[in-house]
Order: C-alpha cells, then structure tokens, then sequence
C-alpha cells in the first residue's frame, strides 16, 4: 500500500519560496500511470488542486497559480517536490501530497485538476504565510 509523506517548513515569509517535499514508499513514482500531484487547503475553504507531474515527468498546474508553481521529482529516493514562489498570505494552507488512481491516460501527457480523482494522500502539513 502506497504511503505518502509531506515534509517542509511550516511558516514562509511573504514574498519567499514554499517548498514542500514528498516522500513516497510502497509504490515507485517512475512506474504504472498514475498522477503525483499537490493539493492544498485554505482555512475555511475547498480542497484546491495545485499541480501535478507523471511518472514521465509531464508536468501542469492550477491556472490560478501559474508561473509561480514548480513540481520536480528525484527519482534516486522516490520524491517529488513543489516549489511556490512569491508567496502571500492568500497561500496559507494545509498542503497534501497525492496520488491519483491508476489510469493509462497517465502515462502520456496528462493530469487531473479534479483533487477528488487523487485517492491517496499524505496526513498534510500547515503552511503558514506570515512575517
């Protein structure tokens, strides 16, 4: 069974680089189709999808994040990462990181933006934006 294991700093000045990383075990992030992806939760809000990346390194992202997202991965220990730059208050949140379910549509250039097709996550760590 697949676990997942977000690690990171809890509290990000404004303006600085979030940085979170994944650490999966049970499964290989460079096998079977599947979607590693990112998804957060503001306080009081929705689960929101961030991005996500593929076992062939495609990569996307959410819209509203854009250019300020980065999701990279180190195959050697079974990791991938999110990088948010410019960070504001706006992206306090619980951060997860997921797995989707397996389909073949994974293993070309495509991810879900649905956070509900990501069936396995991490417990989720809290990032605080503040100064």
């Amino acid at each position: 069974q697949v676990q997942l294991r977000e690690s990171g700093p809890g509290l990000v000045k404004p303006s600085q680089t979030l940085s979170l990383t994944c650490t999966v075990s049970g499964g290989s992030i460079t096998t079977s189709c599947y979607a590693w992806g990112w998804i957060r939760q503001p306080p009081g809000k929705g689960l929101e999808w961030v991005g996500a990346i593929t076992r062939n390194g495609f990569t996307n992202y959410s819209p509203s994040l854009g250019s300020r997202t980065s999701i990279s991965r180190d195959t050697s220990n079974n990791q991938f990462s999110l990088q948010l730059n410019s960070v504001t208050p706006d992206d306090t949140a619980v951060y997860y990181c997921a797995r989707s379910g397996p389909a073949y549509y994974y293993c070309s250039d495509y991810v879900s933006s649905s956070p509900g097709d990501y069936d396995d996550r991490g417990q989720g760590t809290q990032v605080t934006v503040s100064s």
